[in-house]
């Protein structure tokens, strides 16, 4: 099978390490062009010595030129920048006919206010907002696969959304009770010198931060409101806590009346029971982030209170796997009609 030629703008960060290292193994793909202001005229292998000796370790990052970018060949292109820069190449590079994955927040908002409201910025290209698919693969798999804009969600949404999704939409749980509680590692905050992310700063320490208002909220909040039918506002308490990568989350909500627990464990098997990357526990078993770290996974535990009839569902996943650039990947996967699984399988 020929291989689809790629782009990653922005591969110098960890989300753009963590494609580096999915793409440059992947049986479908080859990476023509790698951008990067700072390492602009540099080998991968020379940023990354990981990648010595890999195929396609001696590509040399060039400037997030759009030009470039299309002369290389690429037909697809991951967007590894931050919000509000994203969104100007992803239009330069929709107008030359590439199709666009965003790991930003530009396109994960459908109301241009909402995204004013959060990123505290006016959106450049309000018309692409409703062009763009959310990128959920177990959610939008048929969306993603004819879409040419895909907005890569968030790390946290990821670890919110999927277990709450099949349980709004079957009208389970009270909307209105609900409460999630988030862990990240420290990669999360990207990869930059910020005196809260340096090691002395976070080693041996936990905190809350981006509270009541965390920039995630808003589209965990617009997807929970599409499956719930109705708006959903919930509390979301993000922590940082000392390790590289992992989201934990905890969710509790109450359970909708006359509603019967064992119905929790029904729709989330109903919901994905052939979703590959998505693990589902069992009830009274806690997920973990030490079995998903560096894979695309998510596993989902969930138990009954049945002093409080609340439900309480734990997640874990991979901050830069499953909650970015592996996410990333099983929609490029969805995009071109490769095997779901393809680049992913390594543990």
């Amino acid at each position: 099978m020929q291989r689809t030629k790629i782009a990653i703008v922005g591969a110098s960060g960890y989300t753009g390490m963590e494609l580096l290292r999915l793409l440059l193994l992947h049986p479908h793909a080859e990476i023509t062009a790698v951008t990067s202001r700072q390492e602009a005229g540099k080998a991968l292998s020379d940023v990354f010595p990981r990648y010595l000796g890999a195929a396609g370790a001696d590509l040399r990052f060039i400037e997030p030129d759009t030009q470039a970018i299309v002369a290389s060949g690429a037909t697809v292109a991951f967007l590894a920048l931050p919000h509000g820069v994203a969104a100007q190449i992803a239009h330069e590079l929709l107008s030359a006919g590439l199709r666009v994955i965003d790991l930003s927040a530009d396109f994960r908002l459908r109301d241009a206010d909402v995204y004013q409201h959060y990123y505290g910025q006016s959106h450049p290209y309000p018309n692409l907002l409703e062009k763009a698919v959310y990128g959920l693969p177990e959610i939008r798999a048929d969306k993603i696969a004819s879409a040419s804009l895909v907005a890569a969600p968030g790390c946290y949404p990821t670890s919110i959304l999927l277990p709450l999704i099949p349980l709004l939409s079957a009208k389970l749980l009270d909307p209105a009770s609900i409460v999630a509680h988030s862990m990240s590692g420290v990669s999360g905050a990207g990869r930059k010198a910020d005196i809260p992310f340096l090691f002395c700063e976070c080693n041996e320490s936990v905190r809350a931060y981006g509270i009541p208002k965390h920039r995630h909220l808003s589209e965990i909040e617009q997807e929970l409101s599409l499956a719930a039918g109705q708006e959903v506002i919930i509390s979301f308490l993000p922590h940082l806590v000392p390790v590289h990568n992992g989201i934990a989350t905890t969710i509790t909500a109450k359970l909708a009346e006359s509603c019967d627990a064992a119905a929790v464990g029904d729709a989330l098997t109903a919901a994905y029971a052939t979703a590959p990357f998505v693990r589902l526990l069992g009830n009274g078993v806690c997920a973990d982030t030490k079995y998903v770290t560096r894979t695309n996974f998510i596993d989902i535990g969930w138990h009954h209170d049945p002093r409080t009839q609340r439900i309480i569902l734990t997640s874990a996943e991979d901050n830069l796997g499953k909650g970015a650039g592996g996410q990333a990947v099983q929609c490029f996967n969805l995009m071109c009609g490769l095997p779901v699984r393809a680049g992913l399988e390594n543990f």
